[in-house]
This record gives C-alpha cells, sequence and structure tokens, in this order.
C-alpha cells in the first residue's frame, strides 16, 4: 500500500473476546490508514481471530518476546508506525464511523498536535450504559491538569509528538502524563463533543479500579515535577471529576 495517513496502534492482551469489533471499526473509517496490532504474548485465541485480517490493506501484527505493558506495547507501535498520525485505539473499545476523518480535519483547521473525542460507556457485554462522558472543544494544559478529559482510544495525535513524548512510568496512568507533556510544549488539545468512541467498562479496566487509578493520577502529577501540596490539589479536583464521572 502508499504511505498510510494514519497508523492506528492497537495494543492486546487475551481480547479474543472484543477485538473483532475494534478491528472491523478500524477499517470502517474512511481515510487512508494501516492499523498495527501488538500482540503482548497473548494466551487465549487472540492471534487465531486476527489471522483472518491478513489479508487487509495496512494490517500488520507484532506479538512480543515479553510482556511490555500497554504503554510499552503502545510505544512499539509508534517506532513501527509509517503514518503521520497515530490513533490509539485498545482492542476492548470501538469507534463510530467518522471519526478519523472528523479528527483529521479539525487538526487542519486548528493547527493542534492532538485531537480526542467524547465517549458513551459500554457495557462488557457491547451495550450502552447510558452515560456520555463530553470533551471541550479545546483542552488546555491547566485544563487537563484540573481534569483527565482525554481518553487514549479517542485519541489522534502527530506522530511527532508521541515520538517526542513516548509512553512512560507503568505505575502511572502513562497515557495522562503523555497527554500533560504534549500539551505543555505544544499548546490546546482539539476536541470533538460527539460519541466516537464506545468505551467497554470491563472488569479489569482502570475505570472500575478505583482506588488504584487514584493512586496512579497521583503519581502523574509527581512525575510532572509538582510538589506534595501541588499534587494534592490536582488530585482532590481529580476525584470530584471522577464522582461526576462514573456517579
Amino acid at each position: 500500500m502508499t504511505q498510510p495517513l494514519v497508523s492506528v496502534v492497537m495494543p492486546v492482551y487475551n481480547g479474543a473476546a472484543y477485538i473483532k469489533k475494534a478491528v472491523d471499526s478500524v477499517y470502517a473509517q474512511d481515510v487512508s490508514l494501516e492499523l498495527l496490532v501488538i500482540d503482548d504474548c497473548s494466551t487465549d485465541n487472540t492471534k487465531k481471530i486476527l489471522d483472518s485480517y491478513g489479508d487487509k490493506s495496512g494490517f500488520r501484527y507484532f506479538r512480543n518476546n515479553r510482556n511490555l505493558g500497554a504503554a510499552g506495547s503502545r510505544n512499539l507501535g509508534v517506532r513501527e508506525a509509517k503514518g503521520k498520525y497515530i490513533a490509539f485505539l485498545d482492542a476492548d473499545d470501538w469507534w463510530a464511523e467518522g471519526k478519523l476523518r472528523e479528527q483529521l480535519e479539525l487538526l487542519r483547521q486548528t493547527g493542534s498536535v492532538l485531537c480526542s473525542t467524547g465517549r458513551e460507556l459500554m457495557n462488557p457485554d457491547g451495550t450502552s450504559v447510558g452515560k456520555y462522558i463530553p470533551v471541550k472543544e479545546a483542552v488546555t494544559y491547566r485544563d487537563l491538569l484540573a481534569h483527565n478529559s482525554i481518553n487514549c482510544s479517542s485519541v489522534l495525535v502527530k506522530r511527532e509528538a508521541v515520538l517526542r513524548f513516548p509512553m512512560e512510568h507503568d505505575d502511572s496512568h502513562e497515557d495522562y502524563l503523555t497527554w500533560l507533556k504534549i500539551l505543555k510544549h505544544y499548546g490546546p488539545a482539539a476536541g470533538i463533543n460527539k460519541p466516537y468512541l464506545k468505551y467497554r467498562l470491563t472488569e479489569n479496566s482502570k475505570s472500575r479500579n478505583k482506588g488504584k487509578s487514584a493512586v496512579m493520577t497521583y503519581r502523574v502529577y509527581r512525575y510532572m515535577g509538582y510538589n506534595i501540596l501541588q499534587s494534592a490539589v490536582f488530585f482532590v479536583s481529580y476525584a470530584l471529576h471522577g464522582l461526576w464521572k462514573y456517579k
């Protein structure tokens, strides 16, 4: 295929139950793309399901020799990508049609390097929870410190930005940390307030493990260089937003 405009990076670990819906939603997008699936040592039928996509244009499968975790797998995908833009999609989430095209157009209009969308919360069986999480049209660095409104599976970002600021520190929310660094360096992110992302609340998702998620969020502020008091203030804001988001 010719060089794709967008490289979709999809980490997966034992995602056989959900990954087909995720992959199909990628190929329903009407833009030039490639899909890089990074298999983090799955032990289920993930590879067997993915074999049926081997003849799809731009489909690329990688299997880690050792478990790298979500951050390491995403970083590998970014390094191997050929597109100008990177879109992240977890294997248990999926997109509505038209997502990438509208994001590309908004990035061109605004000059931003990163764009996220709103998300609809879904049950493990794929039915709607009946809750929608909005996103602002412009998300500043200060906005993001107070509340992480950027979900990883909704992001379209210039590859140069995530090469400069790869995901690190698995003991924190590594994606949140990367978004903060990108916005601090490049300026505000663009937002599309539509439910283009269908976000599945699985039993192992961070959103289900509130205590662990809280600790990981606090560590993000510390890794960004804020002192204990500053980090505590940001954490209180995070906690209040979290009560509203998942009530």
